[in-house]
């Protein structure tokens, strides 16, 4: 008797496996059969890995009949628009689904299963299914990185190979309004072209791509600009010129966003746009203040999202929004549109946002559950946090009936974080929002290295785990220790380009982070820096995407090596010491060493936006550096 079991290896598992016997082998020469041109795209990818893999030429069919190795067909039988069911037999595969986007996912698995198996394939039939209905990732485009148009596309086969469905990018002012030039210079924006550009290839591998603009708070890089500064709730705050947020008691700010809507929204296709709204800090505390205080914060907030839901609907959009201000007035929320959607974000497993997803869907309204890769203000991630974080918020998404799973992914301070690190949060996310219950956590990072990098021995799955702890090792942010002088003053750094200044979200902290660091707990990160160099020596990987990620991870291993040195040499100038010319040599080699790496893997994925403000702060250090050792 048959009996339904996981099928092991899989990056992404499936819902049933029912083994059978015997095993499939990849012919000489192969055939791949579908009535559907939309399925041209998926077999093309299945014979590139044959072809690459095992050296083995398929020939593509486009009809519905006659012998093949492997076919695809329509069935209104599956339940689910993603599902599909594919049946591994001696004599060859079969794939039946009901939608387009079913039998993509379908031959993502049976690539999966070819890197895995090789030649040859355990029989059997797989009946799959996601789930939640959004599977996305939302990328920070708006912290200094500004992705080349080829990155992203190349980011979008990896996400959907992962059965990622939705890519939202995140936008505060990278783009070229026509009628507002002065919002996006200086920061090598998308254009129109871009966009569409990316929603095209996005469409081609069954990815939607979801509008996201900044429409309330995190309007600083548009309030330090002259023209918009006088529409700032609170100018001056956190010593920003116009400060964070708009003021929405001012009629001009609607007016200024529904400009901003009319050039952005009708570029996309997707009805779902993420309005943002979050980390509205300073609303009511300035310009807005008296008003404040005779409705209250909460009817104050929601006033004005209620005019960013009619714009919303002026451009036949769905409307989604952070959650976070919206549940620290919750009194609010039975005032909302219906059709809202709350994305309720929250990165730590212990989160106290992450049961408050009950109040959502028991209110009535649709919700996406977000948690984070922990790239941003790091160099290697924390990993585990990331992990964690994932696993606690499917589980609950899925226990609340959670429309989807979002994985964010943020450059806070700059974006030195490098892509290549977020991907293994992008797939980890990916699994749990397609089967969470089958993820096997203790194993994914392995699997996750080998399919992506090929097989390594293991030494990039270490790397990417001891890469994950630095941080847990030192005791602090080995990032921000990087943005403090070697003689332990803090400074503030204010990127300026050739157009006008751009914020930095560097500032001044006291004490200065690597003043709680471990001084033990430093050296084993330069110890295991050292390991992980000498362990990613000479290992590649074939596919460019991700031979650049492996790139991204030796500048990762080299940055914090970098912060942990600093650690130390910063602890014993400030106890009154002096650094050797062998200590002083080190950093500066490791600063050296850290500025080419992460000058030529910037470059490669990005435009040059904001690479000189992170230059920059290394030069600094190696100015710090000569003037401590004169």
């Amino acid at each position: 008797m048959k009996t339904s079991r996981p099928l092991s290896g899989l990056l992404i598992p499936v819902r049933t496996f029912r083994p059978a016997p015997g095993r499939f082998c990849w012919p000489a020469r192969g055939v791949f059969a579908s009535a559907s041109l939309r399925d041209l795209r998926p077999l093309v990818q299945l014979a590139a890995d044959l072809k690459a893999r095992l050296s083995i030429r398929a020939q593509i069919e486009t009809n519905g009949w006659g012998p093949a190795d492997v076919r695809l067909r329509r069935t209104p039988a599956a339940r689910d628009p993603d599902g599909y069911a594919l049946r591994i037999a001696p004599g060859g595969v079969e794939i039946e689904s009901a939608t387009d986007a079913g039998a993509y996912y379908a031959v993502q698995t049976l690539r999966h299963l070819l890197a895995i198996h090789g030649a040859d394939l355990p029989c059997g039939e797989i009946v799959d299914a996601p789930d939640f209905s959004r599977r996305a990732v939302y990328l920070d485009c708006s912290r200094g990185k500004v992705p080349t148009v080829d990155t992203v596309r190349q980011l979008i086969e990896f996400l959907a190979s992962c059965k990622i469905n939705e890519l939202q990018l995140y936008i505060e002012n990278v783009f070229t309004f026509r009628r507002h030039p002065a919002i996006g210079r200086g920061f090598d924006p998308f254009t129109p072209e871009d966009l569409l550009a990316i929603q095209e290839h996005a469409r081609l591998h069954h990815v939607r791509f979801v509008p996201s603009l900044t429409s309330f708070g995190h309007f600083e890089r548009i309030l330090m600009l002259p023209p918009y500064r006088a529409l700032g709730e609170y100018p001056g705050h956190y010593g920003l010129s116009g400060g964070t947020t708009l003021c929405p008691s001012d009629p001009r700010s609607i007016r200024l966003v529904s400009e901003l809507y009319g050039e952005f929204l009708p570029l996309f296709d997707a009805v779902d746009f993420n309005a943002c709204c979050d980390e509205t800090w300073e609303l009511g505390r300035g310009r807005s203040a008296a008003r404040a205080k005779r409705v209250g914060t909460g009817r104050l907030y929601l006033d004005h999202l209620l005019r960013l839901h009619r714009l919303c609907l002026k451009h036949g959009k769905r409307m989604n929004v952070w959650a976070d201000i919206l549940l620290q007035h919750a009194e609010t929320i039975s005032e909302l549109p219906g059709d809202l959607v709350l994305l309720n974000w929250d990165y730590w497993a212990t989160g106290k946002r992450i049961p408050q997803t009950k109040l959502i869907t028991e209110a009535g309204y649709s919700c996406v559950v977000c948690p984070g890769t922990h790239g941003w203000q790091s160099h290697g991630s924390r990993l585990q946090s990331s992990m964690d974080n994932v696993r606690v918020f499917a589980a609950e998404g899925r226990r609340r009936s959670a429309e989807g799973l979002m994985q964010t992914d943020w450059g806070d301070m700059g974006h030195r974080n490098p892509l290549g690190i977020s991907l293994h949060g992008f797939a980890h996310a990916a699994a749990h929002a397609w089967n969470g219950r089958a993820v096997d956590e203790a194993v994914f990072t392995d699997r996750f290295a080998d399919l992506c990098f090929g097989k390594s021995e293991g030494r990039i799955a270490m790397a990417i785990r001891e890469l994950g702890r630095n941080e847990e090792r030192a005791g602090t942010s080995l990032y921000r220790t990087l943005v403090w002088r070697t003689d332990g003053k803090g400074t503030a750094f204010q990127g300026v380009s050739r157009n006008h200044p751009a914020w930095f979200e560097v500032a001044p902290a006291t004490p200065p982070p690597w003043s709680e660091a471990s001084l033990a707990g430093s050296q084993d990160v330069v110890d295991s820096c050292v390991r992980t160099a000498e362990r990613l020596a000479g290992v590649k990987a074939a596919p460019p995407f991700f031979a650049l990620a492996l790139d991204e991870l030796r500048l990762a291993n080299a940055m914090d090596r970098l912060g942990a040195r600093r650690i130390l040499a910063a602890k014993k100038l400030a106890a009154g010491g002096s650094l050797a010319t062998g200590e002083r040599q080190r950093v500066r080699d490791d600063l050296l060493d850290a500025r080419h790496r992460l000058k030529t893997t910037w470059l490669a994925r990005n435009r040059p936006s904001r690479l000189r403000d992170n230059l920059q702060l290394l030069d600094n250090h190696l100015v710090a550096l000569r003037l401590r050792g004169s």
